[in-house]
């Protein structure tokens, strides 16, 4: 058994992945893992701090692998759970926790690449809002509905300044599989993705999808698919070497 953690993209909560639950082979767990201020953790404050939030995210899956013995894992994340995923494995190495076996990261340019001014001009619900429409990833129905759309602003307000506040450091590539995923008619450029290359010594891969940011939302079943096929051998590896 293997689990997968999954953060999520900015303005959303752990319940973008639930669905997932049920596309995932047997073998694979799949963990939504939920940010303060939103959802079960709505009393909690906003994580506003880049570096705050990764060494909370990091002591809390810490503290889960102890509870659950040393079962294998990887992280998934979209978007800004992309950029989170990598600081909270780089965070992981530099405490000697245990590594996940795989990083997945899908419609987020690497870390090298971002651009913190993308976010200058991102304050006030207007500017929000035009943001969440140029994406295309937010059902109408949240544009229609008050309090639904209180909630998102709020929390992509909050999330876009955990982005901007990211600066980055030249860090030792990690030891563990970068796989990227991409979509065809994103703003996300080639280069940024393959970017994704530098931060790893353990291998590189980069899959393409048709649609644009949220390209996760029309290809689930083959992400997944893809995502799993990657763990599968990775484990068949290491259990080779293990018997040698």
């Amino acid at each position: 058994m293997i689990d997968l953690l999954c953060l999520p993209c900015a303005g959303a909560s752990a319940t973008m992945y639930m669905r997932w639950r049920r596309l995932v082979p047997s073998w694979l767990s799949l963990v939504p893992i939920e940010l303060p201020g939103r959802g079960a953790r709505s009393d909690e404050a906003f994580a506003t701090d880049f570096d705050a939030l990764v060494g909370q995210i990091s002591r809390e899956i810490m503290g889960g692998r102890h509870r659950q013995g040393a079962r294998p894992y990887a992280l998934f994340g979209h978007s800004m759970g992309g950029l989170l995923s990598y600081g909270v494995a780089q965070r992981l190495r530099l405490l000697g926790a245990p590594l996940p076996r795989y990083l997945f990261v899908s419609g987020s340019p690497a870390p090298s690449r971002r651009d913190a001014k993308r976010f200058t001009d991102k304050v006030g619900d207007e500017a929000l809002i035009a943001d969440l429409r140029a994406h295309g990833g937010t059902p109408e129905e949240v544009f229609e509905n008050p309090e639904l759309l209180r909630i998102t602003l709020d929390t992509l307000a909050a999330d876009y300044r955990v982005c901007a506040s990211y600066s980055h450091r030249a860090l030792p590539p990690l030891p563990v599989p970068v796989h990227a995923c991409g979509g065809r008619d994103d703003d996300i450029s080639v280069d940024d993705l393959l970017a994704w290359g530098d931060a790893t010594s353990a291998g590189f891969s980069l899959e393409w999808f048709t649609g644009g940011h949220f390209f996760i939302r029309q290809h689930e079943r083959s992400l997944l698919q893809g995502v799993a096929a990657q763990l599968a051998r990775t484990n068949e590896t290491r259990l080779v070497h293990d018997a040698v």
